[in-house]
């Protein structure tokens, strides 16, 4: 019997628990309840606040604490009451920005942008200016080392080829003046050309390139190729018959110019005067047979015999 009696308690003792879990359990679905009506509201008004906020900015500036101060302890018909004052007062600017005072903050706040944008820009266009000074004056460096190398050598080589003349290379200038060189300080956009002054008996009047007979003028481009050969070396050099217009003094010269430059680079040359066969290495006959060209390696005997040949019969 007692165990039945402590049995039975128990079963009150579980009874009475599982009561206070089911009213536990809808209290806690209450508040859940509760929760998310609360939640709903909180959203709501936060969506209310973000409303009024856009609102007011679009109004215009906020007051100042001290303004809001000066009306929170007043009731509502008072402060109805001011406001009707200011917006009868307001009604004269009607015609005034009210954003005014924002748009400037937002336009100074660019302008403080742009001037620094313009600071680094104008930094930038120091730096470039100062960039293009030193590449203009390093191309007037080289313009003028180039251009008095190139003069000293063509005026010696062509001394060589004629020993009586002489000749210069001489800088225009854009204003129609000449000059032996370029001079200091000189921009390179002055510079239009180069021009070259050639005498072949020594004294007399200079002469230009336009002044010159056919055989002349290829002695000076000749001279020019083996001036330009000597400030920049080629590694080999193709002539087609450019001692056709010499006479037999300038060709030997020619001849002895190429064989002293040899050394330095490969010379191939087409001729059909026997000065320059006198110190070439190696000899090539180009024959013409059945409407076909032949090439051919000949001996210096058979190169002159070639030549002579066409000498006679030309």
């Amino acid at each position: 019997q007692e165990a039945v009696k402590r049995q039975r308690a128990e079963n009150e003792e579980v009874e009475r628990w599982r009561a206070k879990e089911k009213e536990a359990q809808e209290k806690l679905d209450a508040d859940s309840e509760d929760v998310t009506k609360v939640a709903s509201k909180q959203q709501m008004l936060r969506s209310k606040i973000e409303e009024c906020t856009t609102k007011i900015q679009e109004l215009g500036s906020m007051p100042q604490p001290e303004m809001i101060n000066k009306y929170a302890a007043c009731s509502s018909k008072v402060c109805f009451k001011e406001l009707e004052k200011a917006n009868s007062h307001l009604k004269k600017y009607n015609h005034v920005n009210k954003k005014a005072l924002d748009q400037f903050m937002s336009f100074s706040d660019q302008k403080e942008k742009l001037m620094k944008r313009k600071d680094e820009l104008d930094r930038g266009y120091d730096k470039i200016k100062e960039l293009m000074q030193v590449l203009e004056m390093r191309k007037c460096e080289a313009i003028q080392f180039t251009f008095k190398q190139v003069s000293m050598y063509f005026s010696e080589v062509f001394s060589k080829l004629v020993p009586s003349g002489h000749a210069q290379l001489v800088m225009k200038s854009v204003d129609g003046s000449e000059q032996s060189g370029p001079t200091q300080g000189m921009d390179s956009d002055q510079f239009s050309g180069v021009s070259i002054r050639v005498s072949f008996n020594g004294h007399g009047e200079m002469r230009e390139m336009n002044q010159l007979s056919g055989g002349q003028k290829s002695l000076v481009a000749l001279a020019l190729i083996f001036a330009i050969q000597k400030c920049d070396p080629a590694p080999f050099y193709l002539f087609d018959e450019i001692d056709q217009a010499l006479d037999a003094q300038h060709r030997k010269a020619v001849a002895d110019m190429i064989h002293e430059m040899s050394k330095e680079a490969q010379f191939i040359t087409t001729t059909f005067r026997p000065e320059l066969l006198q110190n070439a290495n190696k000899f090539y006959g180009v024959k013409f047979r059945n409407k076909v060209s032949h090439v051919e390696c000949v001996t210096r005997e058979e190169a002159y015999d070639f030549v002579e040949d066409d000498t006679t019969h030309g």
